[in-house]
């Protein structure tokens, strides 16, 4: 892990200085909204995607390119691809050889070889705010951690315009927050940002705090609970189940006296999130969608009985139930060392597993065509390897792979091309902005769609353009 602080630049402040109230430049803005009417904007609504949901795969510490679906199997030296690549379902593309239920169902992913963005690579949360928001953080020395100043997440975006249904909230995380080091140290880009904390998507935090630790083994005896059972603060103790908890609440009532502070923001808060943790405990049926007890232990094998298969299900469980956006976390890519090890044993394995049966699982049910499933990082890895001992790839925001799959995106394709080294985009580049933006539009969102922040100005969502041809 490296520290360091980032020296702002003149040009970094003018850029900066560029965004207005609305979220882009006005160039930006007249840019964007001249494209929309181009006749290439102008097909956008016909080939929108059909999603009404999204699952998003995202890949703590910035997953291999070179290792995983922009194999390099001729390049020199340690530039090299360490795995063999295997044949796909699709003729002519190739994705790594550890990866064969993926290959098996190719004629269902596009996969993006292109994607690239301007954050300093020394910065994780540089990476993640620009992957979940599709915007750059604010400029500020170090690590950018959560920062009320910051672009609002998708989740967060979604929150607004589409707010809760069925009794569950409209954007969930898990099963952990995106963190450096545990509390107090998540990463840009996870939470509503500048629209308040009113917005902020749900974390489901199953407490695997750390960057590079295996978190996808069993949980320790100092875990309370996994992915795919609810944890204890959301479920009634015995004896407050029936009518206890109603008789309480009406005592409470009852004995009730003026709050200091009664009628400011801060106590509506409290206020409002009381009520809202009544809900949930008020609502165990509609909760149940976390827990995945009365799944067969078939489909929990074929997804893997460790934390991404477990989370994965639980994401089908939840845009079946209608959550808009579940963003699935899966740590240990920050292989700085023992790369190969890591992403041999560790890593490809379980992805494989469940990426695929993801895959399988909404097919089977009809809920492919509608939900849209995204696999991302912070940024991919260099094309060398480093002199550490054991070695491993070190962060690379240049180019790396992505990939997408459902909700109206077209199949069996490979969009972009990065060099020989996977060292930068040769074809068809994708800015960060523009992949997030292809998101919002598989969703119905577009260079128009604004959110607006508590006091009341508005702000757009997209800072680039959709690869349309995707759909």
């Amino acid at each position: 892990m490296l520290n360091a602080s980032i020296p702002l630049s003149r040009r970094t402040c003018l850029q900066a200085g560029g965004l207005s109230a609305l979220g882009l430049s006005l160039p930006q803005l007249m840019s964007a909204k001249a494209f929309a009417r181009t006749e290439n904007g102008a097909s956008s609504l016909a080939s929108r995607g059909t999603a009404r949901s999204c699952i998003l795969l995202y890949m703590l510490g910035g997953a291999p390119q070179q290792e995983t679906f922009d194999m390099k199997p001729e390049a020199p030296g340690s530039a090299r691809s360490l795995f063999p690549s295997i044949a796909t379902n699709v003729p002519g593309i190739e994705i790594c050889g550890l990866l064969p239920e993926l290959a098996r169902q190719a004629d269902r992913l596009a996969i993006i070889r292109s994607v690239f963005h301007g954050g300093n690579a020394l910065f994780h949360g540089a990476g993640v705010h620009y992957n979940l928001t599709g915007f750059p953080s604010v400029p500020r020395e170090g690590e950018p951690f959560l920062d009320r100043r910051d672009y609002p997440s998708m989740g967060a975006v979604l929150n607004q315009l589409r707010g809760p249904r069925n009794g569950l909230p409209a954007t969930v995380q898990l099963p952990m927050w995106i963190t450096q080091d545990g509390p107090g140290r998540e990463w840009a880009g996870q939470n509503a940002g500048f629209l308040g904390r009113k917005y902020d998507p749900h974390v489901m935090d199953y407490g695997y705090l750390k960057l590079n630790v295996d978190f996808n083994q069993t949980s320790s005896s100092a875990e309370s609970s996994l992915p795919g059972t609810l944890p204890p603060g959301y479920t009634l103790n015995d004896d407050l189940r029936g009518l206890r908890l109603g008789s309480r609440l009406d005592l409470q009532r009852v004995l009730g006296r003026p709050q200091i502070g009664e009628g400011t923001a801060l106590v509506r808060d409290w206020a409002k999130h009381q009520a809202q943790a009544l809900d949930v405990l008020g609502a165990a049926s509609t909760w149940k969608s976390f827990s995945i007890e009365e799944e067969s232990p078939a489909l929990l094998a074929r997804y893997g009985d460790n934390r991404l298969g477990r989370s994965c299900l639980v994401a089908r469980r939840l845009v079946e139930a209608g959550v808009s956006l579940v963003t699935v976390i899966f740590g240990g890519w920050d292989t700085h060392s023992h790369h190969l090890e890591h992403t041999r044993d560790r890593l490809l394995p379980p992805l494989n597993l469940a990426f695929s049966a993801l895959l399988d699982d909404l097919a089977d049910r009809g809920l492919l065509e509608t939900t849209l499933v995204a696999w991302t990082g912070e940024f991919g890895r260099t094309p060398m390897i480093n002199g550490n001992n054991p070695p491993g790839r070190d962060h690379w925001a240049s180019v790396y792979s992505t990939v997408l799959a459902g909700g109206g995106v077209r199949g069996g394709q490979v969009y972009g091309k990065s060099d020989k080294l996977a060292a930068e985009p040769v074809d068809n580049p994708v800015p960060v902005a523009d992949f997030v933006a292809t998101i919002y539009h598989a969703l119905g969102y577009d260079v128009d769609t604004t959110v607006v922040d508590p006091f009341n100005r508005p702000h757009h969502i997209l800072a680039g353009r959709p690869v349309l041809s995707l759909f």
